[in-house]
């Protein structure tokens, strides 16, 4: 079941008020006391922070960001100064917080990092550390626009709490069982296919992961559908579901390198919480997901480096490393994908580590088959979220790479251009409007960034809603 999260709606009385601003000419819009205003003045010189003053029985925070020209930095220069007024807010145990601003577009960007940076995994410990605001007010802000950011920030946390949560209690069983829960709740439907039906259908990548686990694999298949839906044909998002990955027999060789790995169902995770938020704003887009599940162990009669599987499309596929499992189970659910006629397939992955070093934590390396009207869409909403796309190539020579000698073709391209080898192979399986998404680099932190926690970041999800409210904007 999904937790309850924060109300949002028009600014109030009572409460904490935060009031944020960029320049110093905006304080006039506010209509502050000459006292309150003095002081503001005075700090916002030389800070670019946060003021502190107690008015009677009501807590006012006066923020100066950080001025940027480009709005998109801009709102993240607000986000992130909602992060950091959050310790001081929480310390005075305030529910109802009311922001101000001299746009409402960029209050209601404070607002979601605030509520962002209020997240919490503390499910398993004795004593919750847990603290969210019972509503946020926005003053001038569009009641549509705040439903939007209700369900993003709902569904980036429900995919931040499928991140977070161990093996021992996410198997691909019990999370294709939540989704079907989720989905009675929110308003979306959920077929899940057992092991049975993989079987039938063959899908070999899929199958083969799974043959060195005791726990069976899952294939969800998530639909969103509006009676009058905007699209004729679905937008469909694939997501990599290894609930947990030692690397199979090509066992994980470095020192902490399984620690996180319950994350590498992170692609899994953000189509969830896209879904669940496209779903729950009653958005008119028609949407899918399909999520192929099953963790990656070397046990029982677990698939061998030199292998070869026949995937759900017919390829043959010679296995040299079977950590390079991610691209085996998706290639399955994009062939898949084919019955659907898709608009468009976006997929996301915690896919290779060579994503982490070539953008570190802060970027998503995108590849992929598209219009560049589209391709752009997606950038700008990246940009607006803050989940920015870095552009990498698919060129005809890095098929090459993947030539088998023995099958069609082979799960690994060596050691040159790692990610975009990985994207090459996940190509072959599509033939329709297609972008991969590789988001190793930023859905699991060490360390927290602002209003993105340690642990799972939910990573994906704003991106995607903020793309399909804005290429399927009504003209």
């Amino acid at each position: 079941m999904l937790q309850q999260h924060t109300k949002f709606g028009a600014a109030d009385k009572g409460g904490v008020e935060i009031i944020a601003f960029s320049e110093l000419s905006q304080l006039a819009t506010f209509n502050l006391s000459e006292d309150i205003k003095q002081k503001a003045e005075k700090f916002a010189v030389k800070n670019d922070g946060q003021y502190f003053y107690q008015l009677g029985d009501r807590m006012t925070v006066i923020c100066k960001v950080k001025s940027d020209a480009d709005p998109s930095r801009q709102a993240e220069q607000f986000r992130m100064a909602g992060s950091a007024i959050l310790p001081a807010v929480k310390a005075f145990e305030e529910q109802s917080i009311f922001v101000r601003c001299a746009d409402a577009a960029y209050g209601t960007a404070l607002a979601e990092g605030f509520s962002l940076a209020s997240y919490s995994f503390d499910i398993y410990k004795k004593v919750k550390s847990e603290y969210r605001p019972d509503y946020i007010g926005v003053d001038g802000a569009k009641s549509d626009a705040l439903n939007v950011l209700r369900w993003m920030i709902t569904g980036n946390f429900l995919a931040r709490d499928l991140v977070n949560e161990p093996l021992i209690k996410l198997t691909a069983t019990m999370f294709s069982e939540r989704l079907v829960s989720i989905g009675k709740e929110v308003g979306f439907s959920v077929e899940v296919l057992n092991k049975t039906n993989i079987e039938s259908l063959r899908m070999g990548g899929l199958l083969g992961v799974n043959k060195g686990s005791v726990d069976p694999p899952t294939f969800s298949i998530l639909e969103y559908k509006p009676s009058k839906p905007r699209n004729t044909k679905p937008l469909i998002l694939v997501g990599k579901g290894v609930m947990y990955d030692t690397g199979g027999l090509s066992l994980k060789p470095t020192a902490g390198s399984m620690d996180s790995m319950k994350s590498d169902m992170g692609g899994a995770a953000a189509v969830s919480g896209a879904i669940t938020a496209i779903a729950g704003m009653k958005s008119d887009v028609w949407v899918m997901g399909l999520i192929p599940a099953t963790d990656n162990r070397p046990g029982g009669n677990a698939i061998t480096p030199g292998d070869i599987l026949h995937m759900y499309d017919g390829t043959s596929v010679e296995v040299l490393n079977t950590d390079a499992e991610g691209r085996l189970i998706l290639g399955d659910a994009l062939a898949f994908a084919k019955k659907y006629n898709p608009d468009l397939v976006i997929d996301l992955a915690t896919l290779t580590g060579a994503a982490v070093i070539a953008v570190g934590r802060q970027g998503i390396c995108a590849m992929g088959k598209l219009d560049d009207k589209t391709y752009s869409g997606l950038e700008k909403a990246g940009h607006e979220m803050h989940e920015r796309l870095v552009r990498l190539p698919l060129w005809p020579e890095y098929k090459a790479m993947l030539k088998s000698t023995v099958a069609d073709m082979k799960n690994i391209g060596g050691r040159e251009a790692g990610t975009i080898t990985a994207g090459k192979f996940l190509e072959h399986f599509t033939d329709y409007p297609w972008v991969h998404l590789d988001i190793a680099a930023p859905t699991f932190l060490d360390s927290s960034d602002g209003y993105r926690p340690v642990g799972g970041t939910g990573a994906g999800v704003r991106l995607l809603t903020q793309f399909v409210v804005n290429h399927y904007a009504k003209s």
